[in-house]
């Protein structure tokens, strides 16, 4: 085995990244295997973006494959979870990055998207702790780290189903992490401000440049920014700081 250094110090922790195919999620994941970790890349419908992610990793000179999974479905989970140990070990990171939005008023959110939001940004978050916990808890180590969202702190007018269970997750991140505290395990969020991703894509060029004004740093957010955070997190080193909300946004506090 190579000695742990400072550019690769998490050299061969196993990371289980969700939604690893999107933007964030991918970018988390490169930023893991950089940092030595071996990634799962998690992916719902978009086989061919995780395949690529997972090819990237491996070319970081990182083990990585990529697992497929519906998060709302707890035996999907398990099989997930099944599958990335038996491929590259137990699992010591887990970055749940999947999650979706959707713009709509209250009095315009149907039931069924709301149900919608709530499964996939929240009880997926939910069942994949669960899923890792017994042999996180078995081996008294573990770094979860549950992306959020600004909103999940501030809410967000149009976005009230995202905002609760964004929120929903900061609290679960909290509570979780007072539970497995003592067995090694540190539980923590990143709620990142605007970051120009694809959820971004209702607003216009000028809506966005007016946005970015808005930022005290200048500049709209980089899914970098959100993955040298959850690194962070993910460090061996960082055993007290367990319950926590770390929010990059460059300074916007709505």
């Amino acid at each position: 085995m190579h000695p742990i250094s400072t550019t690769r110090p998490l050299f061969r922790q196993v990371a289980l990244v969700t939604g690893a195919s999107g933007e964030i999620g991918r970018e988390i994941a490169l930023a893991l295997s950089r940092a030595g970790a071996y990634v799962a890349l998690h992916y719902h419908t978009r086989r061919d973006s995780a395949l690529e992610g997972a090819s990237l990793c491996r070319q970081n000179g990182s083990e990585a494959v990529a697992v497929a999974a519906n998060l709302t479905r707890r035996r999907e989970v398990e099989a997930m979870v099944e599958y990335v140990t038996r491929s590259l070990g137990p699992i010591h990171i887990l970055v749940n990055a999947a999650g979706r939005t959707r713009h709509a008023l209250v009095a315009d959110t149907t039931e069924e998207d709301w149900d919608d939001l709530i499964d996939i940004n929240l009880k997926g978050v939910f069942l994949t702790c669960r899923s890792v916990l017994p042999t996180m808890i078995g081996r008294r180590y573990g770094r979860i780290i549950n992306i959020a969202s600004i909103w999940g702190q501030t809410g967000a007018a149009g976005e009230a189903a995202y905002s609760a269970a964004k929120g929903g997750v900061i609290s679960f991140t909290r509570a979780l992490a007072k539970e497995v505290a003592r067995c090694g395990i540190t539980v923590n969020a990143v709620a990142p401000g605007a970051v120009d991703t694809d959820m971004l894509a209702p607003l216009t060029e000028d809506e966005k440049a007016e946005l970015a004004e808005r930022i005290p740093v200048g500049r709209l957010g980089k899914p970098s920014d959100v993955a040298q955070a959850v690194v962070f997190l993910a460090l061996p080193a960082n055993d007290w700081l367990t319950g926590q909300t770390l929010s990059p946004n460059g300074g916007l506090y709505p």
